[in-house]
């Protein structure tokens, strides 16, 4: 049995258009905050969900996977409330950033791990055109404070990389994760 160790309905979403015989398993772990970079944070979070789900099935395969947004260094996680969602897309507005998700497979006591990156380019939003976006709720479970495929689409210039990735499942990464680890999804 595949199991998807996340809540997000946009990973389950994700992860059908690689495999449609998998179920999704809700893991409630506290992520860690800080690590030596950015990419190593998202994959040890994303190893603590695989890892946490796996503890319960150990003879099957989870899949787990964390992303986050980068701005020079900075990291930039869910927001916790619509404040902080707009100061975290003024702070975006105009500039190129990074989308990193982490994503771990364990199964039979193993784990692989790889890690996506993809640029990020938000042309320039006016407070009003900010604040009417976070009026609609959607930035405020998303790191960064957006979904590349929702509202926050009409604000991207551009993107470099896996679209996937940005919206949290970086597939062609996890189809090479599993293909190079002997497993088939």
């Amino acid at each position: 049995m595949i199991i998807l160790a996340s809540a997000s309905p946009r990973r389950k979403e994700l992860l059908k258009k690689l495999c449609d015989n998998f179920i999704v398993e809700s893991c409630d772990v506290e992520e860690i905050q800080t690590a030596d970079n950015p990419k190593n944070l998202a994959v040890k979070n994303a190893e603590l969900k695989a890892k946490f789900i796996s503890a319960r099935h150990e003879n099957d395969i989870v899949i787990g996977a964390d992303t986050i947004v980068t701005l020079n260094g900075k990291i930039f996680g869910k927001p916790a409330d619509k404040f902080g969602a707009e100061k975290m897309l003024r702070e975006l507005s105009g500039k190129k950033h990074e989308v990193i998700t982490g994503i771990a497979i364990c199964t039979e006591n193993k784990i692989f791990t790889a890690a996506e990156v993809t640029e990020v380019f938000f042309g320039e939003m006016t407070d009003k055109e900010i604040s009417e976006y976070v009026s609609t709720g959607e930035p405020l479970d998303k790191s960064g404070s957006y979904a590349l495929q929702g509202g926050a689409a009409k604000f991207i210039e551009k993107i470099n990389g896996d679209w996937s990735n940005v919206v949290g499942l970086p597939l062609y990464r996890l189809r090479q994760l599993a293909k190079s680890s002997g497993i088939s999804l």
